[in-house]
């Protein structure tokens, strides 16, 4: 008589089975979130999704961090590449055909029409939304047309020239603007990468997607050079995975029109 041998299913699909878990990580999938945004949202009591981020959390799918602009708030993330390795390695156990057989975030872009506009947005339009207008032109091809700016005009931060080098990007000629030279002006994606620049971002034209990303600010870590430049690796590496997976969800909405 012929026995079957019954694979456990995988943790990562009994997890997302929850209808609230899969919500959450839904919402989470676009821009971070404080706890009270969530809450508003998905329209649940604040206890039953403090128990369901707290189970995405031990399984390392979602990210907490308090917020830099306000420390009693804490913004959630998804760790969309980790969620993407548990999701091949699923389907992999089921049939081989199922596991991942291309990289995320190609460079081919086939939409026609006029180009994308992104602004990213920090306080001091200093590092970490220098790099990102920097990754974002790199990766499009130039098909997307990025700026950045910030809630006051500073100076492009020298170690994040460093780090953008080191990624063979060139941002040494872009300069520090404020926000204000953009307000007026009609952007499809406003992107900030700080906190006080998210709980301080004027209203834009043409009611622009609204993307928040909670990344801690590499200029502000004190220490010695190999200490601030790892600072600086580390929110180019952040920048560079969440550009990639921003530039697919573009393509596929442009595609789609």
């Amino acid at each position: 008589m012929e026995t079957t041998t019954s694979v456990a299913v995988p943790p990562f699909l009994k997890l997302l089975a929850n209808q609230v878990r899969w919500q959450l990580l839904e919402e989470l999938a676009r821009s971070d979130r404080r706890g009270q945004e969530l809450v508003g949202l998905i329209r649940q009591p604040q206890n039953l999704l403090s128990y369901h981020l707290r189970r995405l959390r031990e399984h390392a799918l979602v990210r907490e961090r308090r917020s830099a602009a306000d420390r009693r708030d804490v913004y959630y993330s998804i760790d969309i590449q980790r969620c993407r390795d548990l999701f091949f390695t699923a389907g992999e156990q089921l049939h081989p055909g199922l596991a991942e057989t291309g990289k995320a975030g190609s460079n081919e872009w086939t939409a026609e029409g006029p180009r994308v506009r992104v602004l990213f947005l920090c306080t001091h339009n200093s590092a970490r939304s220098q790099m990102a207008e920097g990754i974002l032109r790199l990766l499009s091809g130039g098909e997307v047309e990025v700026a950045s700016a910030g809630t006051e005009a500073t100076r492009v931060h020298p170690l994040a020239i460093q780090e953008m080098a080191a990624m063979r990007i060139d941002i040494s000629q872009q300069r520090s603007k404020s926000m204000d030279l953009f307000v007026d002006q009609p952007f499809d994606y406003v992107v900030t990468v700080c906190d006080r620049a998210s709980e301080s971002c004027p209203v834009f034209p043409g009611d622009p997607e609204r993307i928040h990303w909670s990344i801690p600010d590499p200029s502000a870590v004190e220490g010695d050079e190999e200490t601030r430049v790892r600072a600086f690796h580390a929110a180019a590496v952040d920048l560079t995975a969440r550009i990639r997976y921003l530039l697919i969800a573009i393509r596929r909405q442009r595609q789609a029109l």
